[in-house]
């Protein structure tokens, strides 16, 4: 089980968190993060499987502890506002193939934005920080 959650763990910051595993990557801990996630969920992992539930069950519940500090995803969020706000600019990028890319280097260019609103699941409907993104996009293209 803990090597299939590392699998899944691995593949979803791979969708949905591309600049986490540039960063592991970069500076070869991929190994440490993914071994260090797994063991701060072992204690309910045992706890999960001792109440005999059914294993897709317990792999959704580490799932959700395993990403729930990875949530929400600044990538889907750009990729999002690129997408709706910038669609020329989104397509040409998709064609080129470099949509992670640059939506990853849109990440960094935003960050501040995210810091300021305290970018949160709660929050990430808001209006203004929408127009704030989307602002910083633009001069991103510009």
């Amino acid at each position: 089980m803990e090597s299939l959650l590392k699998e899944k763990l691995w593949k979803y910051i791979v969708h949905n968190n591309p600049d986490l595993m540039f960063d592991l990557q970069e500076d070869y801990s991929v190994s440490t993060y993914l071994d260090g996630k797994i063991s701060g969920i072992l204690p309910m992992l045992s706890q999960l499987l001792e109440q005999g539930l059914l294993s897709s069950t317990v792999e959704e519940s580490c799932m959700e502890t395993l990403t729930e500090e990875l949530k929400p995803s600044r990538f889907l969020y750009i990729k999002a506002v690129l997408e709706d706000e910038f669609e020329d600019q989104y397509y040409i990028w998709r064609e080129a193939g470099i949509v992670t890319y640059e939506t990853v280097n849109l990440i960094a260019h935003c960050k501040e934005v995210f810091e300021h609103f305290g970018f949160t699941i709660e929050n990430e409907e808001d209006p203004d920080l929408r127009n704030a993104v989307t602002g910083q996009v633009a001069g991103y293209l510009t």
